[in-house]
């Protein structure tokens, strides 16, 4: 699957249901930590530099943000989890938005959960991993900043998200760097099974 850079846009920034947009295409949810680097996947499979706006800020994605993919498919880029500075109000406001999107949805046809490769799952991962697992959603773990770990040291990470999250079989997991964009070819084919 190819995706040409020049027909990728933002569709809607919706807060609800009502504001979903009706494009008949699959839709793919991203959901991961603040900082864990949603935005920069989104470009990266996307092919274009700004197509999601990257944040130094974590915590910025206050909305569903959907992205049309060149007609193929909609990226959903949900929120980040885990971040402290919102207020408790705040965050469970968020929670029933993204929980009404991702239990509700029918467009939904799988969720890439980013993980940082780097660090061991927080409680966060783990607890929206199982909240997939429960709603019986296809989950593809996408393992980001691997080009900040050394080769040798990798399957030793993977190692450490498969334990901790507990991950089932036939769950795929993906370490990926979008600097390099190393395996960006078996993200594409992984996305394609759901589209």
């Amino acid at each position: 699957m190819k995706i040409n850079p020049a027909n990728v846009d933002i569709i809607i920034s919706a807060v609800s249901k009502a504001q979903y947009p009706e494009t008949g295409l699959k839709e793919i949810a991203l959901s991961g930590r603040s900082n864990v680097g949603k935005s920069s996947f989104i470009n990266a499979i996307c092919g274009r530099k700004n197509v999601a706006r990257t944040s130094s800020k974590p915590g910025k994605t206050i909305t569903l943000n959907f992205y049309n993919a060149d007609n193929k498919f909609v990226f959903v880029d949900v929120p980040g989890y885990g971040y402290a500075k919102q207020s408790k109000k705040e965050r469970e406001k968020w929670g029933g938005m993204i929980e009404e999107y991702l239990t509700e949805r029918e467009n939904l046809s799988c969720v890439v959960q980013l993980i940082d490769l780097r660090h061991p799952p927080t409680q966060d991962d783990i607890l929206m991993y199982d909240f997939l697992k429960n709603y019986e959603l296809p989950v593809v773990i996408v393992a980001t900043k691997s080009d900040k770990i050394a080769k040798s040291r990798l399957q030793k990470h993977i190692k450490i998200i498969k334990e901790d999250l507990e991950l089932e079989d036939g769950d795929t997991i993906i370490p990926f760097s979008s600097v390099n964009k190393e395996k960006l070819p078996e993200i594409m084919t992984s996305l394609e099974n759901f589209i």
